[in-house]
């Protein structure tokens, strides 16, 4: 269970951090930070893609040795 709810909190983060760079994107005026922070947010939402697909393979794997 502690490696489940230790990806929930990376997926949190992960998620917090894509919200602050989008933020961050919205908020300048400077066209190449607009451009790194805009990047940093959408590349957040393939760490987050991954990091739900390992929760997924942990929760299977969690159903799979209760069924046992």
């Amino acid at each position: 269970m502690t490696v489940q709810k230790d990806l929930q909190k990376a997926v949190a983060a992960a998620e917090s951090a894509k919200g602050t760079y989008a933020t961050f994107a919205q908020s300048t005026d400077d066209q190449t930070a607009k451009q790194l922070f805009t990047q940093m947010s959408q590349d957040m939402d393939q760490h987050i893609s991954q990091l739900n697909s390992r929760l997924s393979v942990t929760e299977q794997n969690q159903l799979n040795s209760q069924a046992e």
